[in-house]
């Protein structure tokens, strides 16, 4: 591909990539959001988001509680768009 295949009016937007857990190196889909806060750098009502398989979903959540920074596990809605981030990578 290159810059002129860009402007040619392809099909439309690429279709929507599935939900990948935020665990290092998982490449599964996720099914659960894990909602939580650094309160030394986040405001009180701010809830930043990490996805969890079934496989990894307790891990990231005791990560996070360990830390004191978790404050709640959701089910991920399949249409739901979490602007999520991997774990590691996110401020």
């Amino acid at each position: 591909m290159n810059i002129f295949d860009l402007a040619a009016g392809t099909a439309g937007p690429p279709p929507a990539m599935a939900a990948m857990c935020s665990r290092k190196a998982c490449r599964s889909e996720a099914s659960w959001q894990l909602l939580w806060n650094n309160p030394k750098i986040h405001t009180p009502d701010r809830r930043k988001t990490w996805l969890a398989c079934d496989d990894h979903r307790d891990w990231l959540e005791d990560y996070l509680q360990t830390r004191g920074l978790w404050k709640e596990t959701l089910v991920l809605d399949s249409g739901q768009d979490t602007g999520r981030a991997p774990v590691g990578q996110d401020g």
